[in-house]
């Protein structure tokens, strides 16, 4: 079988895998070769169009996973979109666009990761976007009043701007509700690590109003360079290695499957794998690489025997509670319901003008913060817990860090100055989560809605994703595990009772109808309790799977292998409280130049 030869063979051309590859063939004397199973939808109107991104879940641009049961989600099987399309799942998610926070960066150069922390990392993140213009009038109501003016001079290839208006009323009660509770963000999270409230950024460019995504910043301007070839449609099942696996498998190309043919891509320097959280370790076991118990019970030959390999699988479990908004609130709740009127008005806003409400995904703000109003006793609680539970050194390689970063989130969990979870508002109703009396999503309701929205941004619980047979065309068993560690409940009870605490407080509480009235009886929360019984019924996840393809026990086993530690979500040995797609350009940004 005849094959090509290139420098460097890209497996993935998502969110980090196009971008890695813009840098990469920056250098005219190196080739550079994308393999992504999807292909091109810059032209899609479901992808244009920012608050059309839910009509793509489950169509040909989705992979459509799933999860197995959750026990501590009332046995449900969570979805877990995934973009199979250049520009992978920044084509399909909500835009939003929100730093890390300065201790999770720190913790990665804790866990050993050395010269990868708050200090290096925080240029790459603003090298990254080009920041949008804000008129110093709506600074202070866009929660950015402390704000220095020349925080925000940013100029990199993501295109960000406000989702929807900026000068919606929700940015400014968001901003005035935390400043009361003495939660403002005192200074700009993208270069000053704080707690508080802001207005997000969004991936939309500030000009035609459309989505930004990786393969719009990243290849658009570039896909006619000489030494970059990216093929679409093309699935990759295997990694090739040289025959002489010792003392180290050196891997020299990819087997992937291209318009029914099976064909063979050689690399003279590097193989990355971006293939996402999900799929990066199912391609390293089928290729024999990962637990060997795994890879011999679905008969596939151990390369090298790495027990990391899909194990310590992270996730984000996001849970919100609906609330019955004032008829005055502008909300997206007539798009949610398809009204046609609405739809046909929006359109023309959107085609004609460039704005309206197709501009946002619906999330407009955003917040940091450590568990509030826990008391002496939750506080005592907590520590309880936090001693109950703590990790044993383990001579595993694949374990050797977690008392490390059990040490690490408890800091984060006891110490009011770092966030444990973080917060959003919607101006709609929640279309997506389950409706805690059916298991499934409730049709749309009439009236106007505002969703306040909590995410646990450090759990402790760590799940797996393995290969369920030698057939690269079969999903991978996906089992998150949340809120398996006792911790994660407990902490996460916190947060979606402050929901309550946030929607009964002004001026927040003047845009939502009083009593409260949400959307669901189960949502009536008195308790810690009542809380979790909520939590198991609504929770779903906030698709930011990372972290289980490390590939490597050692920096020494590095450099003779694959490069699969080095980009993408697969391998944040602890990942950010922001969204992962705004981690990933950074990381190839720096990643390339080592």
């Amino acid at each position: 079988m005849s094959a090509e030869s290139f420098d460097f063979i890209i497996v993935g051309g998502g969110t980090a895998g196009i971008a890695l590859a813009s840098r990469l063939s920056e250098a005219a004397h190196q080739t550079v070769l994308v393999l992504e199973a999807g292909v091109d939808h810059n032209d899609d109107p479901r992808v244009k169009i920012p608050s059309f991104y839910m009509a793509l879940f489950g169509t040909d641009l989705d992979w459509g996973f799933k999860t197995v049961t959750q026990p501590k989600l009332n046995g449900r099987s969570i979805s877990l979109n995934q973009g199979k399309c250049l520009g992978g799942s920044s084509v399909m998610n909500a835009h939003v666009y929100a730093p890390p926070t300065k201790a999770i960066l720190d913790a990665w150069a804790e866990l050993g990761n050395v010269g990868w922390n708050w200090d290096t990392m925080a240029p790459y993140y603003t090298k990254a976007f080009t920041s949008p213009q804000t008129p110093h009038e709506l600074r202070k109501s866009l929660g950015m009043g402390n704000w220095s003016p020349d925080d925000m001079n940013a100029h990199g290839p993501v295109q960000l701007s406000y989702p929807g208006s900026p000068s919606h009323s929700i940015h400014k009660i968001w901003a005035e509700t935390f400043d009361r509770k003495g939660y403002g963000m005192a200074s700009n999270p993208w270069v000053d690590a704080s707690v508080g409230a802001f207005s997000n950024f969004a991936s939309i460019d500030p000009v035609k109003r459309e989505r930004c995504h990786a393969a719009k910043a990243y290849y658009s301007s570039i896909q006619d360079r000489e030494n970059l070839h990216v093929i679409l449609n093309a699935s990759v099942n295997k990694i090739l290695f040289a025959d002489d696996v010792q003392p180290q498998p050196k891997a020299v190309g990819v087997q992937y499957e291209y318009e029914g043919k099976t064909k063979i891509a050689n690399a003279r320097k590097e193989i990355i794998i971006c293939a996402g959280a999900l799929q990066s370790p199912k391609l390293l076991e089928l290729s024999g690489i990962g637990k060997a118990d795994v890879l011999k019970r679905h008969n596939i030959g151990v390369i090298k025997d790495l027990p990391g390999v899909g194990e310590n699988l992270q996730d984000h479990p996001v849970c919100d509670i609906t609330f019955a908004a004032v008829d005055e609130m502008d909300t997206l709740d007539a798009l949610a319901r398809q009204e046609p009127k609405a739809l046909e008005q929006a359109m023309i806003d959107f085609t004609q003008n460039h704005d309206g409400p197709l501009t946002t995904g619906g999330i407009q703000t955003y917040a940091y913060l450590p568990i509030i109003e826990f008391g002496k006793s939750g506080r005592e609680q907590l520590v309880k817990l936090l001693d109950e539970n703590r990790p044993a050194i383990s001579p595993k390689p694949n374990l050797a860090n977690t008392p490390i970063y059990y040490e690490i989130a408890e800091k984060t969990l006891l110490d009011p100055t770092k966030p444990s979870g973080a917060y959003l508002s919607v101006i709609s109703q929640n279309v997506i989560a389950a409706d805690p009396e059916t298991g499934k999503p409730a049709p749309p309701q009439p009236g106007n809605h505002l969703t306040l929205v909590t995410i646990l941004a450090q759990p402790l619980s760590r799940g797996t994703v393995h290969i369920v047979s030698s057939d690269a065309a079969a999903a991978p068993e996906i089992d998150p595990r949340y809120l398996s560690h006792p911790l994660d409940m407990e902490v996460f009870a916190h947060h979606v009772m402050y929901l309550r605490t946030l929607a009964s407080s002004a001026p927040l509480s003047e845009a939502i109808k009083q009593p409260l009235q949400p959307s669901t009886p189960l949502a009536h929360i008195t308790d810690l309790d009542a809380a979790k019984r909520y939590i198991a019924a609504r929770t779903i996840s906030m698709w930011h799977p990372a972290a289980p393809a490390r590939c490597c026990r050692s920096e020494s086993e590095a450099s003779s292998m694959l490069r699969c530690e080095s980009t993408g979500s697969g391998i944040f040995e602890s990942w950010t409280r922001a969204w992962c797609r705004c981690s990933r350009p950074a990381i190839y940004s720096r990643r390339s130049m080592l």
